[in-house]
């Protein structure tokens, strides 16, 4: 058992021993990528000769390994001996957040403010039920999530400035963007943060030149720690608009103060923006949201039923999710719609009534690749039983075909690395690195095993077009 003064000692220990280590890291990276990627992990404990760290979420640990495993390993060594090692602790956002109060809409600039305007004068816009706490984290999102977590963290100081969240419609862009005010409000209540739409911004700006009070406007958002707009594809074909925006970015940009945007495209693809708007979202970073993954709908489903009171099986979850694959908002318009036809009906929800409502709601009739049907395939060609490459099974013909379907399903499917290896047993995302990793090697030795691989990725994509 340890004893309080060990704890303490450990502690210390751990964190002069990860100092350490970030002095030989910071000598070997880019000083943006370190302080994106290094600076928020922070030291937990050493024990044993193996160094404990907090990661913010799994897509950290993800991340780092694939980029970074080799500098680590080596600093690990460096530091430790040849018998160190390190070992990631997933810090989970515990804190509860506490709402942001309704008010009613204000005034939000006025020439007698701007000059020295109190943290508290003005709405934030923020919806209270936006926060990270109850965004539904899938491989879809993955990118987009962590670099808003980390921008919520540290505000106008990571490499994510202006972070610019892309994606089509109902993927939670709008939920992710008000999530980052919310986390910095909580964090820092002593920031300026607001959020609105583009188009509402461009009605206030009209206004503003109507009312003669144009630079009252311009310094009011120049006076934002952080500045969210929502669609700002609205922006196209408003010259006058764009060019205030363009000076308010460059205000808030040089002053370190941190911009969040979201579109329905990438900046590269909005036609009728100025070029020089565009190069100035593209200094950043870009995270696209894509449809959620099946694991992530039966995940949101679940969630959106108990915020309704609805308990249901989870066959009927899995139904849903199964046939409804586009967006968010339809998972839910589907929920919602399934409790107005049994009240309607006033019949139970079961899953005949389920059925009736999924054919009504979904407009999708995409077809998706499945780990399970990649693994069925490459297994019949290697001629291994299924199980095998799901056992804890060394043999050579079996490892091979194992690492050729975790390649092939990291290609194929939109599926994280920790979901790829609960599907080979269980395994850690580290082996599906690792699997990655031998079969390119192969792929690059042996012309041969080059030709099986695509062979084997074009049966797979021919059996489900």
């Amino acid at each position: 058992m340890i004893t309080s003064a060990e704890s303490l000692q450990s502690e210390r220990d751990a964190k002069d021993i990860w100092k350490e280590c970030l002095g030989i890291i910071k000598e070997n990276i880019p000083f943006i990528t370190y302080n994106t990627w290094f600076l928020p992990i922070k030291p937990f404990e050493v024990e044993n000769n193996v160094l404990k760290i907090y990661v913010p979420n799994t897509f950290f640990i993800e991340w780092i390994e694939e980029h970074y495993n080799t500098l680590i390993n080596k600093t690990i060594s460096q530091v430790l001996g040849t018998g160190g090692k390190l070992v990631y602790v997933i810090l989970e956002e515990k804190e509860p957040v506490e709402p942001v109060p309704e008010t009613k809409k204000a005034n939000v600039f006025s020439s007698e403010t701007t000059n020295s305007i109190k943290p508290k004068d003005f709405e934030s816009f923020l919806n209270p039920r936006y926060i990270f706490e109850n965004f539904i984290k899938g491989e879809g999102n993955q990118l987009a999530r962590a670099a808003a977590y980390a921008v919520s963290e540290n505000p106008g100081q990571t490499s994510f400035n202006p972070l610019f969240i892309y994606g089509g419609v109902g993927l939670g862009k709008t939920h992710l963007i008000q999530a980052i005010g919310n986390k910095i409000l909580d964090r820092y209540p002593d920031k300026r943060v607001i959020y609105l739409p583009s188009d509402v911004f461009t009605v206030e700006f009209v206004e503003a030149i109507q009312n003669n009070t144009v630079n009252e406007f311009s310094n009011f958002y120049k006076s934002m720690d952080a500045l969210i707009i929502d669609d700002i594809q609205f922006l196209v074909g408003k010259e006058k608009t764009q060019d205030l925006f363009f000076h308010i970015f460059n205000t808030l940009h040089q002053t370190g103060k941190q911009i969040i945007l979201s579109s329905d495209k990438s900046p590269k693809d909005l036609k009728g923006l100025s070029e020089r708007l565009i190069s100035r979202f593209l200094w950043g970073l870009q995270a696209d949201v894509q449809p959620p993954d099946f694991e992530t709908r039966v995940a949101i489903l679940i969630n959106k039923s108990e915020t309704y009171g609805i308990k249901l099986s989870n066959e009927i979850f899995e139904y849903i999710a199964a046939n409804i694959t586009s967006n968010i908002r339809e998972l839910e318009g589907c929920l919602i719609k399934l409790l107005a036809n049994s009240s309607l009906s006033s019949k139970e929800i079961d899953f005949e009534l389920v059925k009736k409502t999924v054919k009504e709601v979904s407009t999708s009739k995409q077809i998706n690749i499945s780990i399970d049907f990649i693994t069925k395939v490459v297994c019949e060609f290697f001629n291994v039983e299924e199980n095998k490459v799901r056992e804890k099974n060394r043999r050579k013909e079996v490892v091979l075909a194992r690492q050729v379907a975790m390649y092939l399903a990291k290609q194929l499917t939109k599926s994280s690395l920790k979901t790829i290896g609960l599907h080979f047993g269980g395994r850690d995302h580290s082996t599906v690195i690792h699997a990655q990793s031998c079969v390119e090697q192969m792929i690059k030795d042996d012309r041969k095993f080059e030709d099986i691989v695509i062979s084997l990725k074009n049966k797979i994509e021919l059996s489900v077009s």
